[in-house]
């Protein structure tokens, strides 16, 4: 599911410029923060390097036709993008297999998981 061979070139710029964008507000922020400041930090500086983006936009969960739940994705950049904003320890199966379920949800095909919890950026890219 992570990326290789030739889905390790889909959507390669985007993910290159949201990983660069979460690099300069922990750069900024500093880590200790809650998700929330890391995210809106976020919202600025992709505004900042003109990327386009949704902040916490609506899916419905669907279940044999009958909506059963609401999915509220942290971000989705570039229409093509969904960004899942953490701070944790490290990324796991957990935040991956959450990942997996966003992408199936918004029916895109790359995500990025961004952790703030330590100075360096803990990023992943998982494709569907």
């Amino acid at each position: 599911m992570n990326a290789n061979e030739n889905s390790e070139l889909l959507l390669k710029a985007e993910v290159y410029q949201i990983v660069g964008a979460a690099i300069e507000v922990l750069n900024t922020l500093g880590h200790g923060f809650h998700e929330k400041p890391y995210e809106n930090a976020l919202i600025v500086e992709f505004g900042l390097r003109s990327i386009a983006f949704h902040q916490q936009p609506n899916f419905d969960v669907l279940y044999k036709g009958h909506k059963v739940g609401l999915f509220v994705p942290d971000l989705i950049t570039h229409d093509a993008v969904v960004v899942d904003v953490k701070v944790i320890d490290r990324i796991t199966d957990i935040e991956r297999g959450q990942l997996v379920n966003y992408l199936k949800i918004t029916k895109l095909r790359v995500g990025v998981i961004l952790n703030f919890r330590n100075p360096k950026l803990e990023w992943e890219r998982l494709i569907l």
